[in-house]
């Protein structure tokens, strides 16, 4: 990966380190986001619990997610920990340098259609990008959702409409679709043209939705949005719709159970 960081990192920092050295208390990482920089794991910030070998643990070349407890910036000491990094935390970790691979590999894409080394290129462009961003990534997911826009900042017109083009041909808006089922019976007149009525009004009032028949009266409806807020709204208004509709017909048994699923 290009991206790298500046400085020191600052206390509770998670990072991506590589284990250099094990010795029998402690563990030398060098700090993959930083060049040149490295840190210093205690035997007793390895695992909660005691340590017959530590090498049960950790190894050299090994990649851990580590947690900065001190930095010393005269001595030049970090101080890291592996057991005070939470599973939630380790896991969004790797998931965002992912993501920045990701967004590297856009950059890298570009520099090759350019005819242009890509390592001199992230150079070129990354710190316009990161004056606003943390990560490249997370910038490309504002494009895509028209919140940030690459013309504004101090690249060259023609290239940041570039990039921003080639963003949005890769990467897709976030979304998310929640998806419930109707469990409808009824014994009214003309019950099935009620059903499909029905169904119809709930897919137009949620539109734009997908109703689907699974068998023996049950109906699953699909409502995507880029915020959750806005799919809630559209499916409340289809439940409300198709329930609506059998207000007059007390043959009817309408039951509505959801699931949220992320796209």
């Amino acid at each position: 990966m290009f991206h790298r960081r500046h400085g020191y990192p600052a206390e509770d920092d998670i990072l991506l380190c590589t284990v250099t050295s094990v010795q029998y208390n402690s563990v030398f990482c060098s700090l993959d986001e930083y060049d040149g920089k490295g840190g210093m794991i205690h035997i007793s910030e390895v695992t909660a619990g005691r340590i017959k070998n530590i090498r049960e643990y950790v190894s050299e070349g090994r990649k851990v997610v580590c947690k900065v407890l001190r930095v010393d910036k005269e001595r030049g000491h970090i101080d890291l920990s592996l057991r005070r990094v939470t599973e939630g935390q380790r896991r969004d970790k790797n998931a965002a340098l992912k993501q920045e691979q990701r967004a590297e590999n856009i950059i890298d894409h570009i520099a090759k259609e350019s005819k242009k080394d890509p390592a001199a290129f992230y150079a070129e462009v990354a710190p316009a990008i990161l004056e606003h961003y943390e990560y490249l990534y997370l910038a490309f997911e504002d494009i895509v959702d028209d919140k940030f826009k690459l013309t504004e900042t101090s690249l060259p017109a023609a290239l940041a409409k570039k990039i921003e083009d080639t963003v949005r041909e890769r990467i897709k808006p976030k979304s998310v679709t929640i998806e419930g089922v109707f469990s409808i019976s009824t014994f009214a007149e003309g019950g099935v043209a009620l059903v499909r009525d029905a169904l119809i009004k709930g897919r137009e009032a949620a539109a734009p939705a997908d109703v689907r028949y699974l068998g023996a009266g049950s109906y699953k409806i699909s409502v995507t949005a880029e915020e959750f807020k806005d799919a809630e709204k559209r499916l409340k208004a289809a439940v409300d719709a198709v329930e609506g509709s059998f207000k007059k017909s007390p043959a009817t048994e309408v039951k509505f159970d959801r699931i949220e699923v992320e796209k």
